[in-house]
C-alpha cells in the first residue's frame, strides 16, 4: 500500500476549489455563530479527515471492505464530489439553508464513506467529528 492516496488528494482538491472561490468572492462574510468548542471540533475533524484522505497510514489501513471495493470507492466518492460542486453552483446563485446544509453534509459523507470503504476507522471517526462541528456551525450561520 502506498503512503499517498492520490485519489483522496484529488477529491480534497476538488471539494476545496468552490470553498476557495467563495472565500475570495465573500471576503467580508463573518461567522454569526460564535462557539469556540464547535469551531475546534470542526477544525480537528476537518484537518484530521483531510490528512487521512490523503495519507495512508499502514498501521491504520485494513484494505477495502469488499471485493471491487476500490472501484466502488472511486465511483461513490466521485459522484458525491460532483454533486457537491453542483450544489455550490446553485449556492453561488442563491444562498439558502437547505443548500448550505447539503454543502455541510456531503463532505462529511465523503470522509465517512471513504473511511468505511477503505476500512480506515480513524478517518470515519474524524469524518463524524467534522460533521458534528461543520453541520452545527453551518446550520447556525444560515438559519
Amino acid at each position: 500500500m502506498e503512503w499517498l492516496n492520490v485519489f483522496g488528494l484529488i477529491m480534497i482538491i476538488i471539494i476545496m476549489i468552490p470553498n476557495i472561490v467563495y472565500g475570495f468572492k465573500n471576503k467580508s462574510v463573518e461567522s454569526k455563530y460564535q462557539n469556540k468548542l464547535m469551531e475546534a471540533i470542526e477544525q480537528i475533524g476537518r484537518y484530521g479527515s483531510m490528512f487521512l484522505m490523503i495519507i495512508n497510514l499502514p498501521i491504520l489501513s485494513y484494505g477495502y471492505l469488499f471485493e471491487n471495493g476500490n472501484t466502488m470507492y472511486i465511483v461513490v466518492i466521485s459522484i458525491l464530489a460532483i454533486f457537491y460542486c453542483l450544489i455550490w453552483i446553485f449556492f453561488f446563485r442563491k444562498e439558502t439553508l437547505p443548500r448550505a446544509i447539503l454543502l455541510a453534509i456531503i463532505p462529511t459523507l465523503i470522509f465517512v464513506i471513504s473511511g468505511v470503504f477503505t476500512q480506515r476507522y480513524l478517518l470515519v471517526l474524524m469524518g463524524i467529528i467534522f460533521g458534528i462541528g461543520h453541520i452545527t456551525i453551518t446550520y447556525n450561520n444560515n438559519k
